[in-house]
């Protein structure tokens, strides 16, 4: 009997080791998978740190205009390229398109264009000159670019009320010279109209467009009014966009941007005062010096 008690006593004695044992691993299990998760944690936060890359300076680029089809695109006169502004870091690109069959853009989806509330991109007006010498009035849009380099929705909608869906991106800015050095100056004023003084030269001296001349400036952008004194002129390119005449009556008046102060800013006008109309290169030279504001 006693010798049964005792296998029985062994036996239990065995199993409570061997219980003690199970407990034990159980219980070392938890604290090496916390251990596992630490240091994965650890692993992913250097990730996690990694700077983005900066964003353009502030300044006006030419940049790629790319999509997604050969039925919506940059018009060819420009190059598929557009006019990349950037302004506190946020970037925005003015394209021109091929015709006014395009009516209306929506940075998104085009079922969430369809939705109430939602805000389309309305068009401007774009004069484009061929390389032939003809040019055309076609729509342009300024959209809203989210990031260099990667493809965002684009939506569009024609003049048969259709919505398409797009992928596009905008690629390779280069600085404007001309209007880098405007955006850098140390002149440039603020949003506001003035007189400035200006000096010009070229041509024959018959005609010449006169000073002072009335500017205006709204978020960095300069536009000057000026005025010929000859009625002749039907049309200036300046940067290589075209403009015509703001009036019907008079001497030849235009609104042109300012590109430059206080350094020749080359312009073209092409005058009819000839048996035939001509292109005539002329520097228009803004001083800032003499910059007032009007009352």
């Amino acid at each position: 009997m006693k010798k049964k008690m005792n296998v029985i006593c062994g036996i239990l004695f065995a199993c409570t080791l061997l219980g003690g044992c199970v407990d034990k691993s159980s219980m070392q299990e938890p604290e090496t998978a916390v251990t596992v998760v630490e240091t994965a944690v650890q692993t992913t936060e250097p990730e996690e740190a990694a700077e983005t890359p900066a964003a353009l300076p502030d300044g006006v680029y030419l940049a790629d205009f790319n999509t997604d089809s050969g039925m919506f695109h940059v018009n060819e006169a420009c190059d598929g390229k557009g006019t990349l502004n950037v302004k506190n870091g946020k970037m925005e690109i003015h394209v021109s398109l091929v015709s006014k069959k395009i009516v209306n853009l929506y940075p998104g989806l085009s079922e969430d264009a369809k939705k109430d509330g939602a805000e389309l991109l309305l068009p401007t007006v774009d004069s484009v000159t061929y390389s032939d010498g003809m040019t055309e009035e076609v729509y342009g849009f300024d959209v809203p670019v989210p990031a260099l380099d990667e493809e965002f929705d684009l939506a569009l909608i024609g003049v048969k009320g259709i919505w398409y869906d797009h992928k596009v991106s905008v690629s390779n800015p280069e600085p404007v010279k001309d209007g880098e050095a405007l955006e850098d100056s140390d002149i440039m004023p603020v949003d506001g109209t003035y007189t400035i003084e200006l000096t010009f030269e070229g041509g024959s001296g018959k005609a010449e467009i006169l000073s002072p001349a009335v500017i205006t400036v709204t978020e960095g952008k300069v536009t000057a009014t000026v005025q010929w004194s000859s009625p002749n002129y039907d049309y200036m390119i300046v940067g290589g966009e075209k403009y015509l005449p703001v009036n019907t009556e008079g001497d030849s008046v235009f609104e042109i941007p300012v590109l430059l102060f206080d350094e020749p800013m080359d312009v073209i006008g092409d005058t009819v005062a000839m048996s035939k109309s001509h292109e005539i290169e002329y520097t228009l030279t803004f001083h800032a010096d003499t910059m007032k504001p009007m009352e």
